[in-house]
Protein backbone atom coordinates (compact mmCIF):
# COMPACT_ATOMS: atom_id res chain seq x y z
CA UNK A 1 0.00 0.00 0.00
CA UNK A 2 2.55 2.50 0.94
CA UNK A 3 4.09 1.46 -2.37
CA UNK A 4 1.06 2.46 -4.18
CA UNK A 5 0.66 5.96 -2.25
CA UNK A 6 4.43 6.80 -3.50
CA UNK A 7 3.52 6.03 -6.84
CA UNK A 8 0.17 7.94 -6.85
CA UNK A 9 2.63 11.13 -5.39
CA UNK A 10 4.87 10.69 -8.19
CA UNK A 11 1.87 11.14 -11.01
CA UNK A 12 0.18 13.98 -9.27
CA UNK A 13 2.84 15.91 -8.80
CA UNK A 14 4.51 15.71 -12.42
CA UNK A 15 3.57 18.77 -14.63
CA UNK A 16 1.00 16.93 -16.50
CA UNK A 17 -1.44 15.96 -14.29
CA UNK A 18 -1.29 19.38 -12.91
CA UNK A 19 -1.67 20.89 -15.81
CA UNK A 20 -4.68 18.85 -17.13
CA UNK A 21 -6.72 19.82 -14.03
CA UNK A 22 -6.24 23.19 -14.50
CA UNK A 23 -7.03 23.33 -17.66
CA UNK A 24 -10.45 21.32 -16.73
CA UNK A 25 -10.80 23.84 -14.67
CA UNK A 26 -10.55 27.04 -16.84
CA UNK A 27 -12.63 25.05 -19.43
CA UNK A 28 -15.69 24.62 -16.94
CA UNK A 29 -15.39 28.52 -15.88
CA UNK A 30 -15.13 29.66 -19.41
CA UNK A 31 -18.28 27.44 -20.57
CA UNK A 32 -20.18 29.15 -17.65
CA UNK A 33 -19.17 32.25 -18.86
CA UNK A 34 -20.10 31.72 -22.03
CA UNK A 35 -23.39 30.27 -20.76
CA UNK A 36 -24.03 33.56 -18.51
CA UNK A 37 -23.49 36.00 -21.71
CA UNK A 38 -25.47 34.62 -24.27
CA UNK A 39 -28.60 33.79 -21.96
CA UNK A 40 -27.88 37.52 -19.79
CA UNK A 41 -26.75 39.62 -22.83
CA UNK A 42 -27.31 38.87 -26.15
CA UNK A 43 -31.15 37.18 -25.91
CA UNK A 44 -32.63 39.82 -24.35
CA UNK A 45 -30.84 42.47 -26.75
CA UNK A 46 -31.88 40.13 -29.77
CA UNK A 47 -35.50 39.60 -27.83
CA UNK A 48 -35.53 43.64 -28.24
CA UNK A 49 -34.60 44.10 -31.40
CA UNK A 50 -37.18 41.64 -32.70
CA UNK A 51 -39.97 43.13 -30.24
CA UNK A 52 -40.09 40.52 -27.79
CA UNK A 53 -42.28 38.03 -29.82
CA UNK A 54 -39.51 35.52 -30.26
CA UNK A 55 -39.51 32.98 -27.07
CA UNK A 56 -35.84 31.53 -26.70
CA UNK A 57 -36.37 29.80 -23.96
CA UNK A 58 -37.57 26.49 -25.49
CA UNK A 59 -35.66 27.15 -28.94
CA UNK A 60 -33.41 24.28 -30.08
CA UNK A 61 -31.53 23.79 -33.59
CA UNK A 62 -31.31 20.38 -34.32
CA UNK A 63 -27.56 20.12 -35.83
CA UNK A 64 -28.09 16.60 -37.62
CA UNK A 65 -31.73 15.17 -38.57
CA UNK A 66 -33.51 13.60 -35.90
CA UNK A 67 -34.35 9.82 -36.58
CA UNK A 68 -38.30 9.51 -36.75
CA UNK A 69 -40.24 8.61 -33.36
CA UNK A 70 -37.24 9.89 -31.24
CA UNK A 71 -38.12 13.24 -29.08
CA UNK A 72 -35.63 16.31 -29.68
CA UNK A 73 -33.70 16.59 -26.38
CA UNK A 74 -34.36 20.34 -24.69
CA UNK A 75 -31.74 21.79 -22.76
CA UNK A 76 -32.46 21.06 -18.82
CA UNK A 77 -32.35 24.63 -16.83
CA UNK A 78 -31.22 24.33 -13.38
Amino acid sequence: MKNFLLEFKSFATKGNAIDLAIGVMIGAAFGKIIDSLVADLFLPVISFITGGQINYANSLIALSPVPEGIPMPLKSRG
